[in-house]
């Protein structure tokens, strides 16, 4: 590529800031490897925006995301953030509303080397509708989804649409193609009969344009189970947004431990690699987070760069840095505590550089 790929880093509250050093040592050590001009911009966000402006998400970030090619963002910590009124508003949920990133790519596998609580291995895929359903700061144009008619009374409002339906499905339907051509669609119509009816009708309709990829459906709570019982039979699970959430949560634990839970979130013109979990911070500042789930969504970043800049360059990167995850993964001698290791945060990173440039 001739022009730089610019980048708006973002580290995020808790391990945010260390886990984003390791990952950023990465991307420069890949941009090296393999010839890459790569512009990073740092922003603040979270709890260090909010004492110095006043607000968790300064107006400028926003942006500053939409003028770039992708964001890196590190875990926030919303829960414990102040009301909205009083600048406490979620980085992640402005983010993939505003940039309408509507499709959260959640991959979840065994490694033969990472212990597991199950003794069943699988490779899947979760893909989470990310801009509906019953998150209730995406489903209303100007407030809240959430509301209280009377002290005593709280209530919730879902929203799924059929564009939004129909543009999940249709991603996870040629991520399927991709992969091993087996989608299967999780709701709970047999309650919530007009709203996951509407999902189910789009999937549906999607489906039939793909002959060649076998289609199922599984009400949601016996798939909790299923992931358990049987995670193999599944290949790209399409949900929406707060069941594919639970799910790929669930199976990034089952896969050995959400620290590597890689996620990106895309739309059509935007992407942000996001690390799964969140933003640990009884660890924070000690230099032990795994930085592996933020690692590795910045890979799928770079391949989801490198098909829209058609750049062999950047996939190749994005090849590189999962084998390099994946190879200091497999050496006991390299792998972060929470994997039985021995590393720090700072020196698990400056491992898979090693294993880039070497």
């Amino acid at each position: 590529m001739t022009s730089p790929i610019k980048l708006l880093a973002l580290d995020g509250d808790g391990i945010g800031p260390e886990i984003m050093v390791a990952t950023l040592a990465v991307l420069d050590a890949a941009a090296k490897a393999f010839g890459l001009k790569i512009e990073i911009r740092k922003m603040d966000i979270g709890f260090l925006a909010l004492k110095a402006s006043g607000t968790t998400m300064p107006p400028g970030v926003l942006e500053a995301a939409k003028a770039v090619d992708g964001v890196v963002l590190g875990p926030v910590q919303h829960d414990d953030y102040p009301p909205t009124d009083k600048g406490g508003v979620n980085p992640s949920g402005v983010l993939r509303k505003e940039l309408d990133l509507y499709a959260n790519i959640r991959p979840a596998r065994t490694r033969p080397y990472v212990p597991s609580p199950i003794t069943k291995t699988f490779d899947l895929v979760i893909v989470r509708e990310n801009t509906e359903g019953f998150y209730a700061d995406r489903t209303m144009f100007a407030g809240t989804g959430e509301f209280m008619p009377t002290p005593d009374l709280a209530m919730a409002m879902r929203k799924v649409t059929r564009e939004g339906s129909r543009r999940i499905a249709q991603s996870a339907f040629e991520l399927a193609k991709l992969r091993r051509r087996k989608v299967t669609a999780i709701h709970k119509a047999n309650v919530l009969r007009v709203s996951d009816g509407l999902f189910l009708a789009e999937v549906r309709k999607v489906a039939k344009a793909f002959p060649d990829v076998a289609y199922d459906e599984k009400i949601v709570d016996a798939m909790t189970a299923l992931l358990i019982r049987d995670p193999a039979q599944f290949d790209v699970i399409v949900a929406t947004n707060m069941f594919g959430d639970i799910l790929s949560d669930e199976a990034s634990e089952l896969a050995g431990s959400l620290g590597m839970a890689a996620s990106l979130n895309a739309g059509t013109d935007n992407a942000v690699a996001q690390a799964q979990h969140g933003s640990a911070p009884d660890i924070a500042g000690r230099d032990i987070a795994n930085p592996v789930s933020l690692i590795g969504s910045m890979a799928m970043l770079l391949r989801w760069l490198g098909e829209r800049h058609t750049s062999p360059e950047l996939l190749k990167a994005a090849d590189a840095v999962e084998a390099a995850i994946e190879a200091t993964l497999e050496d006991p001698n390299t792998r972060t505590r929470d994997l039985g290791g021995t590393l720090g945060t700072k020196a698990f990173g400056a491992a898979v550089c090693a294993k880039l440039i070497g």
